[in-house]
């Protein structure tokens, strides 16, 4: 990947890895749910987090896959903590029952990392008759965070460490619909466009880490919500995508291949932003923040809007009732 490698601010660059980013961090002790962990950056994630001694919970419905990746990590990694537990974020009785599973353990939650979605996906509804990016890429996570945020809070308070909350967004938040979220029309198929939507969906995530931030900076627990933009990596979120993953070609060349040649990411770089936010301690003094490339950035306009941040939480609030 060619793409501008000169370090940022943090030391760290667009081809920084996962593993760099968290060198020389110590995270034993700390315990993470990874959504989406089954494959791709997700994947990534949970390996790094559990090569740095996290105990890692991957929530995922793809439970083969995750199965396979847990026996990767722990082939690498024999000493490594890593539990699958099952969640299907199209649906809110699956993400209340994982919820309510993993708070009944009684383990502690310091980071939770909600970074599962899919990529211009057809129009379809979810299970509670909700456009399905909307409903995967945000709405289930935010569901996700409400129903294990107490348990986190209690984590915080006792253990007196940081608890972290990351999403993991895009920079397609500014490709949206006009409105940025189409509150009244969320649902509509007559005027549903899968870029836009899905920006729609990368645009919620921000919204939510930024109002979180802002109300958890009002109660004072030391809980930190950040979004990240992972860059544009090569995974099965591009499954919906025809350009990228059927045979297309510009001057003889296919395009996903001149893609990875000169724009993509490889995961090991796409989880790094991820990590970095997840453990590095100099995320630490930061909430409310957009992170690219492992370093603190600035979201487009409508990504910054407070007012629209706290009618998002309203709205999504009404929803998960």
């Amino acid at each position: 990947m060619w793409a501008f490698r000169r370090n940022g601010v943090s030391g760290f660059s667009s081809s920084s890895t996962a593993e760099e980013v968290t060198r020389e961090i110590d995270a034993s002790g700390l315990t993470a749910i990874v959504t989406g962990a089954s494959s791709g950056i997700g994947a990534e994630t949970a390996r790094v987090l559990a090569l740095r001694g996290v105990h890692v919970i991957m929530g995922v419905i793809d439970l083969i896959g995750a199965r396979n990746v847990k026996d990767a990590i722990l082939k690498e990694i024999p000493a490594a903590k890593v539990d699958i537990m099952e969640l299907d974020l199209s649906s809110m009785a699956s993400v209340r029952e994982f919820a309510s599973n993993f708070n009944s353990t009684g383990l502690p939650l310091n980071i939770l990392i909600n970074n599962a979605g899919i990529f211009a996906a057809p129009f379809s509804l979810s299970k509670d008759n909700i456009e399905l990016q909307f409903a995967i890429n945000y709405l289930g996570h935010f569901l996700l965070t409400n129903q294990l945020l107490d348990t986190m809070k209690k984590t915080t308070r006792e253990s007196k460490i940081q608890g972290r909350i990351v999403n993991v967004a895009s920079t397609s938040h500014q490709l949206t619909y006009r409105e940025g979220i189409r509150f009244d029309k969320i649902n509509d198929q007559s005027s549903y466009n899968s870029l836009l939507a899905y920006g729609q969906s990368k645009l919620a995530n921000i919204l939510h880490a930024n109002e979180l931030s802002r109300c958890l900076k009002e109660e004072r627990i030391n809980i930190i919500a950040n979004s990240v933009h992972p860059g544009l990596i090569a995974t099965n979120i591009f499954v919906h995508n025809r350009l990228l993953t059927g045979n297309y070609h510009i001057f003889g060349r296919s395009v996903i291949k001149m893609l990875e040649r000169f724009v993509l990411k490889n995961v090991q770089q796409g989880a790094a932003t991820t990590c970095y936010v997840a453990l590095h301690p100099e995320v630490s003094r930061i909430s409310g923040g957009y992170f690219v490339d492992s370093n603190l950035g600035k979201a487009y306009s409508q990504g910054t809007d407070i007012d629209l941040a706290k009618k998002l939480w309203n709205f999504s609030m009404d929803l998960i009732k």
